[in-house]
């Protein structure tokens, strides 16, 4: 297994990224293996495709290698969240391009809970659970869905998501208060059976 330096892990993503630009072999690499998960994740969650998700992944960091050169040291932007709002954009043109078809939003994080090894009892719960939030989310506007995600998913800060979804942080909170409200209400008549407490459905 490699190790990671400590050294390695101390420089920005940005300072990588211009390293790239400057024709530094490590630097693709580097930006690679913190990067590309993560798009591949968002991308995975939104249109539950694995073959899909990792083209799209693999088209955000293509993106990315050609804006190297442009890309400011001392610029606003960071480069994972300029990946990840490709990567969200590139969905959204795959979802379109689809006609229509739902997003079913995989993700094997509401799937598995962690603790003793599950009963037949738990792990049918877990599922049904799974299944009610995934559909749960697909009836949410797409803005709405998108910050559900990214928030309580892929656990992004609020200033991460505002860059993301290119939105202020102002309406990154209206974003997720009402989605939040809107899977209340469609959780609501489940809750009790499904195990849900009055936070989990949030």
């Amino acid at each position: 297994m490699t190790r990671t330096s400590p050294q390695r892990v101390s420089v920005s993503d940005t300072v990588w990224l211009v390293r790239f630009a400057n024709g530094d072999p490590e630097a693709a690499r580097v930006l690679t293996e913190r990067l590309a998960p993560r798009a591949f994740r968002l991308s995975y969650r939104i249109l539950g495709d694995q073959a899909e998700a990792e083209d799209i992944a693999q088209e955000a960091m293509l993106r990315l290698w050609q804006q190297a050169p442009e890309w400011r040291q001392d610029g606003p932007a960071q480069p994972a969240t300029w990946l990840l709002r490709v990567a969200r954009n590139l969905c959204i043109d795959r979802l379109r391009q689809t006609k229509g078809r739902k997003a079913t939003h995989g993700s094997e994080s509401l799937d598995t809970l962690p603790g003793a090894q599950p009963t037949a009892e738990m792990l049918l719960t877990q599922k049904d659970r799974s299944r009610v939030l995934r559909a749960a989310l697909a009836e949410l506007p797409d803005r709405q869905r998108d910050a559900i995600v990214l928030r309580h998913i892929d656990e992004c800060g609020n200033a991460e998501i505002a860059g993301i979804m290119d939105i202020s942080v102002e309406a990154v909170e209206s974003l997720l208060a009402r989605g939040k409200r809107a899977l209340s209400a469609k959780l609501a008549g489940r809750a009790e059976e499904l195990g849900f407490r009055d936070d989990e459905q949030t």
